[in-house]
């Protein structure tokens, strides 16, 4: 059965959590880390915040737009009220390593896995899995990487699999640290 083109693409793109029809956020991942994106309030804009700080009252501030990363737990929100996004990740994390930043308009949050190469079924355990075939093609795409990184001198872009994709932290002996 050959699988529709949308599917395929859906697949190797960002993954979306959506609330009814509007998209919360999208993630994607590679063997070292995840990586969620957010449309952040126009004021949070590094490029609107001149011209929103220039309109102030005395004694008035900005919203704080805030995230905090804990290793298997992230808050995002705007303070002073509680957060928007309060779940628990949907794997755990190095939080020291783990940050956060608006670049191009949207809010970037890097979350640095804390078992590298391990396929996460979804950012946030609550907003649902993978489907098996997306599951199947990340995993796909996270051992292309890790052949990638053990052997530099090969090119292992045209590769394909046949069958089952193993699991790329534990294929044969696990994942290396040291490359």
């Amino acid at each position: 059965m050959e699988i529709p083109r949308e599917i395929k693409e859906k697949a190797r793109g960002r993954q979306q959590f959506k609330h009814g029809d509007q998209v919360i956020y999208e993630w994607e991942q590679n063997l070292d880390e995840v990586l969620m994106y957010l449309r952040p309030p126009e004021w949070a804009l590094p490029k609107n915040q001149r011209a929103l700080r220039a309109n102030l009252k005395p004694g008035e501030s900005l919203p704080e737009l805030y995230v905090n990363i804990e290793r298997d737990h992230i808050e995002i929100g705007i303070r002073p009220n509680p957060p928007f996004l309060n779940e628990e990740l949907g794997g755990s994390v190095v939080k020291s390593e783990s940050y956060w930043m608006v670049d191009n308009d949207e809010l970037v949050i890097n979350l640095q896995k804390m078992r590298k190469a391990e396929t996460w079924a979804s950012c946030c355990r609550r907003h649902g899995e993978l489907d098996a075939f997306t599951k199947t093609e990340v995993q796909k795409q996270l051992m292309l990487e890790r052949f990638q990184q053990e052997n530099p001198g090969f090119d292992f872009s045209n590769a394909e699999f046949n069958g089952n994709v193993p699991d790329p932290r534990t294929f044969m002996g696990g994942v290396s640290y040291t490359k």
